[in-house]
């Protein structure tokens, strides 16, 4: 049976209109609660949705020429089994679920399906069917998605709900009844939605979470509870009735010390409980938003291996469903009344029963459904399995059972046999299989170790029947498979049970990683593999595939195809990921070496893809810049004509043009764009399609022939780029070509599937201009992974990453007349190719079943190392042989030595052959050292850290103290002994710093939240909205077509509601305007309980400061807040002090290092003035050298930190003096090593003697006495005599500047010396002032816990007043309601006496029996005893309650027992007005004792009311008991602090407390006092009197500013109520009534209803057209379907004659070829001949019809 889709929906006669006004589904409430002027019109119960105007069909291009149905689905083999929630049952036998971008309903007994295309194209969500089951809901993927509701089973559209989510929906409920739909949306807004899906309305929505959200369920019992459950969270959600209207509010489960897990399942019990799974398997137990247990069975175990997919409550039962294939049934009654019973909150249980399917399932999803009154559920396996299973547990159980097996996860790879209609296809879920997909079957399965990444059928060149397909794997392993049809084989007709059988030929493992691609050659004499380690292996197609050898290649391989027939050459093309494309001949299968199968020597071609996507981008850029100046251009010379004509002088020259953008820069992306596929379109010529940045385009390569470049160093550019339109982000991953009808494939990344008609041989631009495209496979995980076409082009089979398998037929454009439906077969026949011969003889092959096998080189390696081992063990052998025997030789030519004469021996030394043999030895020696010194790496870098770390710990912390000495006299300056600023302190301090950027950013930002212009933003948006909507609407470009009078009408209604739109935004802009006036008017309006903040502060500030100066000291001193002094600010307050402290002093020690310095570089440049002297005095007489002054030397503890600086001379002294002194018994006395340390590196290096001038000097004199002496002359003794002049001179100069230069030294060590004196004094002042702050810190210490005790107590009180104050708020509302109940009840008392008198009239002769029987409580004590027998169980109470009504009775009875009966009506009475004086009796007994009841719940109240504010005023008073404590522990501790004695150094001048002129004895009554605080007490006499004369003049201006005020307010109310009476009595005469203006504007045009009107007329007058053209266009096909039909016939005939002529010629030539005897020994030549006329003849038969 052939597949059809839904059937198109008709609207029912009777049903309403279906063009329904879209309705604001944003809203949380309904729209009638804020609207309740406007009626919704209501969808009727018939009305349904056209399923033409629902679907997503195909979509193709203006142009293109083949019609729409291209391609007419026709099944679905696969099944999305990792899709969360994807199956549904809709009666016992048919089963429904999402493949891509269709919903299947599949018969389960006669494999039937039925399909229901998405409505936007972009996917399906979820789906969900009806309780009932006689609708189901389909929630899609896409902008804006939809929720489409179909009816079952005529499978038409019945409502469709809008607007609930922004990009896709991820699960829908329906409640139990069926009446409300709940939906949740995907990222980004997580959109929870409740749906009355019949009238398309949404009655509430809220976000439900801020991550992803999996699963929202109703509650099974209350309807209004909901629960959502996802990433990290599960939430609880109830339908709650408020003033403002029906609201979702939601509580967030917290989980405590319960690790956070993610909720995927989750089930409400019938007392309001939650069950949830948890990741590790144990179920939760949530109460009141809390987990109140953790489940897990006995042991502590699990309640599954893994997580809990799914959690059902079904009649009283509960069952969890588990990822680990296990379904248990659980005690619900446990569950629910599970206490924890320790800290854990684990409490063990064991389940009732389960159920174990097998070790590799796992269930994610089952529903139920009765069969005959007899439950069973249906599972989701996502191995791929559906289940049927029976929980009833009892003997009776039927076994599980599988209804449908699939492929689980995407599918790898597909390829169809080349000659019937068959498909194979892999996956990583280990498994092959055979689908039949002519008459829609699963033929057969096999599964191995590992999953399968690559498939390929082998074509009718390696095998004629038809059967044989390679298969590659994850592993590295190509399995060769074939399949046959069991029943042809001898000895098993009739036994078979299935129709075809999988059997595994060969099996070889040629790669180390997974295979990606498998290649047969054209000519079937090569196969090749590629793998993703970047190697393609070769193998000779015989009997059995024997390996060629492997190349390497650049990257891993994506794609291998090998050269079409009409090439000159064999040549195969490897794409690789990396951008990569390599070109190789096919190998010859030669004979490789026994080393190693890597071919070495062939031909090999490198492309390496460039990007020139970005110049591309470029290119187009300048061309829309310059073709914009060109337009310019062109309008500015017009405008000059045209003012030319017009006789107008114009200025013509060019106006300067402004700077243009920047052109944006060439991009190259850092890592290659991936090859996803490509083809061959001329020898060395290919085109590519490649993802990441490079996607876009179709690129056209060539091989270049210039191999010899390194080939990652390669930019090869393509030659030819065809841009493809939006697959920028949707990039080609498949193609494949049509050749009956020439078109090319595309499968695409989102799953969609293109078709482009191939006009010509050669791509162009032009040529792939138009395509056809249809959404096939899931948009976000369906990328295309295989497109096929069967073997006579009239099926198209695509699979992709979702696990879908689809076919098409396809109808090539001779197949289209009319009769093709009725010609063509409902079932294409399969011929199932026969077995070989002698397979049923042949033992099973051998497969390789570990993953860690070797490969084939590898094995051959290994092969050729054990051989070369073996030879090499064996030379071995020989050379030790050898060895032994020359070192027998030798010891016999020893001995030979021995006993010769002592003159006559031979030395050792003389044996010697060769000294390069000790060498060897030694640099082996140094090779070994280097060796152990790397070993003792790691021991030397751990002695080196131990050492860092010690110098870290005590040296870093301390700065070296450093003294500096004058040079010519004592004097010397000291550093500061300095340790690092404690980081305790410094944290301290930046944080208490940062508290107040940090409150005055929060205090900032709370101003910036409250701007109020917000509001009128949300007001004028919806407006803006409406408004863009409509521009967009009218700004759509018109058809080319003429228009008709239809047309002009649509036209002109569109421009009359342009014109209503115009209008509407005018007044709304005008009503805005208005509101946005009177919003900054009130804005600007101070409130009642306004105060200036300036005001404020000063009031604030004289409250502080008034009244008299009261020192610390005085027993009425109070502490403000600020004021009052803590632990924490005294330690900032410390940390301050230390602080500055420290920087004083480094700034000191700074300066005197600085001094050190000096004092260096003044000692250098002494030295090198000394020289100078010297090499003067060199040439003076003895008698005139002057003194040399000494050069200073530094003394060690000027150069402290040399003391810890050390070489390896140090150390290795260091060594031997600790070696020396473990050896003595005694210590030793001066012990050497710290005067060698100091030796080494204090001694100042001498002053060197040998100087090039002082060696110059020697020379000379040397040579002087060696030549005779002369007599000089004039000249050179006047020359003798300058020289000695300038000499002296210089001499006296040097020693100067020497002197000069250790005097200012000496003169700046004073003045620093001096300096640093002064500071020292004020350092001990800061010193003791740190003291006195440390002594107050350690007393805040002490006294901090009793504080802390305090303010705790204090917060307490205060808490506990507010729960009183709440209390006593919420206790007087509820008396005020009681006195309002009675005066009520009162109220109705007085009424009812009042119908009593009414009723009796006036001069009733029975008005005092009535008033009698009115008044008694007979009637009311039998009615409570009737009411006591019937009631047992508050027997105890309405006895207390009878008591004084039986007493009460009593009297009544016993007194008037004579005078009247009340049970009859007295003669003459009338029989109404006695019953209606009974009747108001029993309403006055019961409106007594309500009155009572209300009177005692009052005086109740009142006593709870007076209990509570007797404690409120007990609180109030311990609260000021607290406070004063508080304050008189402040006060002590400030006394404490007080006690303190604080050193103050004074001079004499600042003491002015004289006694008698004279300095006292006694301090203790003086204050201190800084000069800053007397002046300001001083000058604050004065400011205070004229700040008291300036008050009182502002006081008197404000009084009369305030009675001007009053007096305007009072004359503009009185405007204002004239003007509202004026304005209300104009609209009482225009409209009878008071109107509002606002509102009658706002809805004085439907803007949408009109929209929709105008929207209708166009969808009709297009569909008239288009069915039109459809009728013409389907008479013209149908002739031609008629013709292709008859032609195909006859070329059927035509093809079965060529194979029988074929079949006899191949019998002919076997018997030619393989006949034996010595007859055709002399005829060798003539059989020759006859071979190659039948072989020629063989080829021409082939060539006719190629097989």
């Amino acid at each position: 049976m052939e597949e059809e889709p839904a059937e198109d929906a008709q609207e029912d006669p009777s049903g309403a209109e279906g063009n329904l006004d879209e309705q604001d589904n944003s809203e949380v409430s309904s729209e009638s609660q804020k609207r309740p002027e406007e009626v919704k019109k209501k969808i009727p119960e018939t009305f349904f949705y056209m399923y033409e105007d629902v679907y997503s069909g195909p979509y193709a291009t203006d142009d293109f020429e083949i019609p729409t149905d291209l391609l007419i689905f026709k099944h679905s083999f696969g099944y999305d089994c990792t899709r969360p929630v994807n199956l549904m049952m809709m009666d016992t036998h048919t089963v429904g679920y999402i493949a891509g971008n269709q919903v299947m309903l599949q018969n389960l007994r006669t494999k039937n399906q039925t399909y229901v295309r998405s409505s936007c194209g972009s996917g399906i969500g979820f789906i969900t069917a009806h309780p009932s089951k006689e609708y189901f809901a389909v929630g899609e993927k896409g902008k804006k998605p939809n929720i489409v509701i179909y009816s079952y089973p005529s499978v038409r559209p019945y409502r469709i709900l809008k607007g609930g989510t922004e990009v896709a929906y991820v699960f829908g409920d329906f409640n139990r009844t069926g009446t409300l739909l709940a939906s949740v949306g995907s990222s980004p807004d997580y959109m929870l939605t409740i749906w009355d899906w019949k009238q398309e309305d949404t009655l509430l929505r809220s976000k439900a979470f801020a991550q992803d959200v999996y699963k929202v369920m109703f509650s099974a019992e209350n309807e209004e509870h909901l629960t959502t459950g996802g990433s990290g969270h599960i939430k609880f959600w109830k339908m709650a009735l408020t003033l403002t209207g029906l609201k979702l509010q939601g509580a967030l489960g917290r989980f405590g010390k319960t690790a956070v897990s993610d909720i995927i399942s989750f089930v409400e019990l019938p007392d309001g409980k939650v069950v949830s799974g948890t990741e590790w398997g144990n179920l939760l137990l949530w109460e009141g938003g809390l987990i109140k247990v953790e489940l897990c069975q006995v042991g502590r175990k699990p309640c599954h291996k893994g997580p809990v997919s799914q959690l059902i409550f079904d009649e009283g039962e509960l069952y969890s469903v588990g990822i680990d294939g296990v379904i248990r049934m659980w005690n619900f009654e446990v569950v629910d009344t599970a206490d924890p019973v320790d800290d854990t909150g684990l409490v063990e249980m064991e389940p009732m029963n389960e159920l174990w399917l097998g070790k590799n399932v796992s269930l994610n999803f089952m529903t139920k459904i009765l069969d005959h009154e007899q439950p069973f559920w249906y599972a989701q396996d996502m191995s791929g399995t559906i289940w049927k299973l029976d929980l009833t547990f009892s003997n009776m159980t039927h076994d599980p059972e599988r209804v449908c097996t699939f492929h689980s996860g995407r599918i790898e790879a597909i390829s169809v046999s080349p000659f019937t209609y068959l498909m194979a296809t892999t996956a990583l879920d280990r498994s092959v299989r055979i689908y039949d997909f002519g008459s829609n079957s699963q033929l057969s399965v096999i599964k191995f170790k590992q999953g399968g990444t690559a498939l390929t059928w082998a074509p009718a060149v390696v095998n004629p029947e038809g059967g044989l397909i390679a298969v590659g794997f994850e592993d590295g392993v190509v399995r060769i498979i074939e399949v046959y049809d069991p029943k042809l084989l001898p000895g098993h007709e009739g036994q078979a049970k299935e129709s075809a059988e999988i059997n595994l030929k060969q099996v070889f493992k040629p790669h180390s990683a997974a295979v990606t691609a498998l290649a047969y050659e054209q000519k079937g004499d090569v196969f090749a593999t590629g793998s993703k380690d970047k190697t393609v292996f070769f193998f000779a197609i015989e009997d059995e595939y024997k390996p060629i050898g492997f190349i390497s290649v650049p990257g891993p391989v994506q794609a291998l195809q090998w050269s079409p027939p009409s090439h000159d050459k064999s040549m195969l093309l490897i794409l690789c990921e990396n951008g990569f494309a390599v070109q190789v001949p096919a190998p010859l299968p030669e004979k490789q070496g026994t080393a190693t199968y890597h071919i070495k020597n062939l031909p090999t071609q490198y492309f390496h893809f460039y990007s020139i996507k970005s110049r591309i981008k470029l290119e187009e850029e300048i061309a829309r810049r310059e073709k914009e100046k060109q337009k310019k251009e062109k309008e500015r010379l017009e405008w000059i004509k045209q003012q030319k004509e017009m006789g107008l002088e114009v200025d013509e020259t060019k106006e300067e043009e402004a700077e243009e953008e920047p052109l944006p820069p060439i991009y190259i992306p850092e890592e290659p764009s991936p090859i996803l596929c490509g083809f061959y379109s001329a020898p060395g010529k290919f085109w590519l399609s490649l993802g990441g940045y490079d996607s876009g385009f179709l690129y056209h390569c060539e091989f270049s022939h210039n191999d010899e470049e390194d080939p990652e160093k390669r930019k090869d550019e393509p030659f030819d780029v065809i841009p493809m339109k939006d697959t920028n982000d949707n990039p080609i991953h498949q193609i494949s070509f049509c050749t009956s009808n020439p078109l090319m494939f595309c499968g695409m990344q989102d799953g969609s599937l293109r078709a482009y008609p191939l006009s010509v041989k050669d791509l162009s631009a032009e040529v792939l201009k138009d395509y056809w495209y249809m959404n096939v496979h899931d948009n976000d995980n369906g990328q295309i992974r295989g497109i096929c076409c069967s073997h006579d082009e009239r099926c198209l089979i695509t699979c992709g990453g979702d696990g879908n398998i689809f076919t098409f037929d396809l109808l090539s454009e001779e197949e289209l007349p009319e009769e093709l439906p009725k010609k063509l077969p409902k079932e294409l026949k399969v011929i199932i190719p026969p077995p070989r011969s002698g397979l049923e003889k042949e033992k099973a092959t051998e497969d390789i079943k570990d993953p860690n096998a070797d490969t084939i080189e590898e094995y051959k390696q290994k092969m050729e190392y054990e051989r070369k081992m073996k030879e090499a063990e064996e030379k071995k052998n020989k050379k030790r042989e050898e060895l032994s025997a020359l070192r027998k030789d030798f010891i016999f030519l020893l001995q030979k030595n021995q006993e010769l004469p002592k003159h006559m021996q031979l030395h050792r030394e003389e044996f010697e052959m060769d000294h390069r043999i000790f060498e060897e030895l030694d640099r082996q020696t140094l090779q070994r050292i280097q060796l152990v010194r790397e070993k003792l790496a790691w021991e030397h870098e751990k002695q080196l850290i131990g050492l860092q770390k010690l110098q870290t710990q005590f040296r870093d912390s301390l700065e070296f103290t450093l003294t500096v000495h004058a040079i010519q006299s004592n004097h010397q300056i000291s550093t500061y002994s300095l340790l690092t600023v404690s980081e305790k302190y410094t944290q301290h301090k930046k944080h208490g710093d940062s508290k107040w950027e940090v409150l005055k950013e929060k205090w900032t930002a709370l101003k910036q939240e409250e701007q109020p212009e917000e509001e009128i933003l949300r007001e004028t948006r919806p407006v803006h909205r409406e408004s863009i909507a409509f521009e967009k609407e009218a700004e759509m470009p018109e058809t080319p077509e003429v228009q008709k009078p239809t047309t002009r009408y649509i036209e002109s209604k569109r421009e009359k509601i342009r014109r209503l739109v115009e209008k509407y935004d005018a007044l709304k802009a005008k009503i805005m305007k208005r509101r946005a006036e009177w919003h900054e008017l009130y804005k600007s309006k101070p409130k009642d309980i306004y105060e200036d903040s300036k005001d404020a502060e000063e009031i604030k500030e004289a409250r502080e400061n008034i009244g008299c100066y009261r020192l610390k000291t005085a027993t009425d001193y109070t502490l403000t807040e600020d004021k009052r002094i803590s632990t924490e600010k005294k330690m900032m307050q410390l940390a301050t002090l230390e602080h500055l402290i420290y920087n004083v002093k480094v700034n000191m020690n700074k300066e005197i290092v600085s001094l050190r310095d000096l004092k260096v570089s003044i000692i250098d440049e002494i030295k090198s003035l000394v020289k100078e002297v010297k090499s003067i005095q060199a040439s003076l007489d003895i008698s005139e050298h002057l003194p040399i002054p000494l050069i200073p030397q530094l003394h060690p503890d000027e150069v402290p930190e040399k003391i810890v600086e050390y070489n390896s001379d140090v150390i290795l002294k260091f060594k031997e003096e600790q070696e020396a002194k473990a050896e003595l018994t005694e210590p030793l006395e001066g012990c050497p090593s710290s005067r060698a340390f100091r030796h080494v590196f204090l001694q100042t290096p001498p002053v060197e003697e040998g100087d090039p001038m002082a060696k110059a000097g020697a020379v000379v004199t040397e040579e002087a006495f060696g030549m005779e002496k002369t007599e000089p002359t004039e000249m050179e003794l006047e020359i003798l005599k300058r020289e000695k002049i300038k000499n002296l001179y210089l001499q006296e100069t040097l020693i100067k500047k020497i002197n000069t230069l250790v005097i200012n030294f000496d003169a700046e060590l004073r003045l620093l010396r001096h300096e640093k004196l002064k500071m020292d004094v004020q350092m001990k002042s800061a010193s003791l002032r740190c003291i006195t702050c440390c002594e107050e810190l350690l007393i805040l210490k002490k006294l901090e816990i009793h504080e802390d005790l305090l303010e705790e107590q204090i917060c307490g009180i205060i808490s506990e007043q507010e729960d009183i104050q709440s209390k006593l708020k919420s206790c007087l509302a509820e008396i005020e309601d009681r006195k309002c109940e009675i005066v009520m009840l009162q109220e109705r008392e007085k009424a009812l006496y009042a119908s009593f008198e009414a009723s009796l009239g006036e001069n009733n002769e029975f008005a005092d029996f009535l008033t009698n029987i009115f008044k008694t409580e007979v009637e009311c004590v039998e009615k409570e005893k009737v009411a006591r027998e019937a009631d047992e169980e508050n027997e105890n109470e309405e006895e207390g309650d009878e008591k004084p009504d039986l007493k009460t009775d009593e009297k009544k009875c016993g007194s008037e027992d004579a005078v009247f009966d009340d049970s009859l009506c007295p003669e003459g009475c009338s029989e109404d007005l006695f019953l209606n004086t009974i009747q108001l009796r029993q309403q006055r007994i019961s409106i007594e004792k309500a009155l009572a009841e209300e009177k005692k719940v009052a005086a109740d109240l009142k006593k709870e009311y007076n209990a509570l504010a007797i404690k409120a005023k007990e609180v109030e008073t311990s609260l000021d008991t607290a406070n004063k404590e508080l304050e008189a522990f402040q006060w002590e501790k400030l006394h404490r602090l007080n006690e303190l004695y604080v050193v103050v150094p004074l001079r004499l001048h600042q003491v002015q407390c004289l006694v008698d002129g004279e300095m006292p004895r006694d301090f203790s009554q003086t204050l201190v006092f800084t000069n800053q605080s007397l002046q300001y007490l001083q000058k604050r006499i004065v400011d205070l009197r004229n700040e008291k004369r300036m008050q009182r003049e502002i006081h008197k201006k404000a009084r009369e500013q305030h009675k001007q005020l009053l007096q305007d307010k009072k004359e503009m109310e009185m405007e204002i109520q004239q003007l509202e009476e004026r304005c209300n009595h104009l609209m009482m005469e225009k409209f009878g009534r008071l109107v509002d203006f606002e509102a009658v504007q706002a809805h004085s045009v439907n803007i949408p209803m009109e929209k929709m009107k105008v929207r209708i007329m166009e969808k009709e007058y297009e569909h008239f057209v288009e069915l039109k053209e459809w009728e013409e266009r389907i008479v013209g096909l149908q002739h031609q379907l008629t013709t292709l039909t008859r032609e195909n016939t006859s070329k059927l005939h035509q093809l079965n004659r060529f194979c029988h002529e074929k079949h006899q010629l191949e019998t002919e030539l076997e018997s030619l070829t393989t006949g034996q005897g010595g007859e055709f020994e002399g005829t060798k030549s003539s059989d020759i001949k006859e071979t190659a006329r039948l072989k020629s003849r063989l080829m021409n038969v082939s060539k006719k019809w190629p097989f």
